[in-house]
């Protein structure tokens, strides 16, 4: 056999359809999409972006489908990728995820500029709502317990550099409030100009260097803050705090913070909202109980918690001195004894093994594997539209693999997938059957029916 050699095509004027590359279609796409249209969830977000568009008999290009928009969006999850340029590119190069939007080949998928133009035009009470409308579809397969919940936080690094950042007082970026302070001093005269080097040796050694949100704001992305990550940089980012369900891993709340909001400020706020994204998802359930880490211990959260009828689990940092109760209230040395007691018992201890497993794992997740670690987006309104779509699709991965056993369409790959094709097929047949029997018995029905007029006859 000769070795082939790479030739010059000729440009192709026409090409029939029937010559078209046709995919052979992805079993986890395929499952989502028939989740999908169960739920309706096409006629139901039309209906709810319709106000935001203009009328039908207006002039003017036709915008894509709120539903293409928001599958788009679950595809960013599920493949992994921050960007929006990078979800527009993996959308119009595979026939499976093309055939999952609803587009044939030959048609042009939408651009990462209309996606940016569709976010724009949609408010965030949209985006809330499409994360509600998951958590009702997971109640509808009997997956919500709701009653225990674990709170933590991450940091998500924002679309600025620590360079941009400018004094609040003088609006001096980084180097020439060095240099202002090289020159008073006395390190340089004021006609001297030095370089970098230099300023940076001098702002390694000078003391009381301190970069605080107080002096120092981003330009670029105003409502970011300075915080140090968890490998030890200093960077512009936010804040993510997740409520979980510690019964069923799906996450009720998902709210995107300013970094410097300190973890017990925020946690009755984020059960408030688990709360009502339950009742908004019309789930009868409760949350009764939270389990947190240390940082989340204060005792005028837990005086609030225990007011607000929520059990806390919560662990008491070591401090130095012993605690006095001189100026506290009696409510408040309450709340602290109840959850300190609460920790010592079995039931403490375990829930506070299972929030660090399931509250981490959903950080995991929808951070690290499903690309929202590092946001492309500015601004705390866009950050959170596209992180509750993020949180919206872990649930969906949930349930898919609750019911299907595959979560993820990586799942399908390497040395599970024979396995899990054989239970998605399993399941497909099994399903096919039911559907099949359930139709034979309308039809038996209808005919076991006497015709009205059969006496006349």
């Amino acid at each position: 056999m000769s070795m082939g050699r790479r030739k010059r095509r000729q440009e192709t004027l026409f090409v029939a359809t029937a010559d078209l590359a046709r995919s052979a279609g992805h079993p986890f796409y395929r499952k989502l999409n028939e989740l999908l249209a169960e739920a309706e969830f096409d006629r139901w977000i039309e209906g709810r972006c319709e106000p935001y568009y203009e009328a039908a008999d207006q002039p003017g290009r036709e915008s894509i489908p709120p539903g293409t928009f928001f599958r788009m969006l679950l595809v960013g999850y599920f493949e992994g990728i921050d960007s929006q340029r990078g979800i527009a590119w993996r959308c119009g190069d595979s026939l499976s995820l093309r055939e999952f939007l609803n587009y044939a080949p030959q048609e042009a998928t939408p651009d990462h500029s209309t996606l940016s133009y569709t976010r724009k035009r949609l408010p965030p009470e949209v985006f809330d709502e499409m994360f509600q409308f998951v958590l009702k579809l997971a109640d509808q397969k009997r997956l919500i317990g709701g009653k225990t919940v674990g709170v933590d936080s991450t940091t998500l690094e924002a679309n600025a550099a620590m360079k941009s950042i400018l004094r609040r007082d003088t609006g001096e970026d980084w180097k020439q409030y060095v240099v202002r302070l090289m020159k008073e001093e006395g390190r340089i005269d004021a006609k001297h100009e030095p370089t970098d080097e230099e300023i940076r040796r001098f702002d390694k050694k000078r003391k009381n260097k301190k970069v605080s949100n107080d002096d120092w704001a981003s330009p670029v992305d105003p409502e970011a803050r300075i915080t140090q990550l968890k490998d030890g940089r200093t960077h512009l980012a936010y804040k993510a705090e997740h409520v979980v369900d510690l019964e069923s891993d799906l996450i009720l709340a998902a709210e995107i913070r300013p970094a410097d909001h300190g973890d017990a400020q925020t946690l009755c706020d984020s059960v408030l909202t688990a709360q009502e994204n339950l009742r908004q998802a019309e789930v009868e359930t409760e949350i009764a109980e939270a389990a947190a880490d240390k940082g989340y211990h204060s005792a005028g959260t837990l005086e609030l918690c225990d007011a607000l009828g929520l059990r806390t689990y919560i662990p008491e940092p070591k401090h130095a001195h012993d605690r006095t109760w001189t100026d506290k209230t009696p409510e408040l040395q309450r709340a602290v004894y109840e959850n300190r007691r609460r920790m010592r018992r079995a039931k403490g201890k375990r829930l506070g093994r299972l929030r660090s497993e399931r509250v981490e794992r959903s950080f995991a997740h929808v951070c690290d594997s499903g690309g929202m670690r590092r946001s492309w987006l500015r601004g705390l309104i866009d950050v959170t539209k596209r992180y509750l779509i993020a949180a919206a699709a872990h649930n969906l991965g949930r349930i898919l693999r609750r019911l299907f056993g595959v979560g993820k369409p990586k799942s399908l790959q390497g040395l599970r997938a024979l396995a899990t094709l054989v239970q998605l097929v399993a399941t497909t047949i099994r399903t096919t059957i039911a559907n099949a029997l359930d139709r034979l018995t309308v039809s038996f029905t209808r005919c076991a029916i006497p015709y009205p007029h059969a006496k006349t006859l």
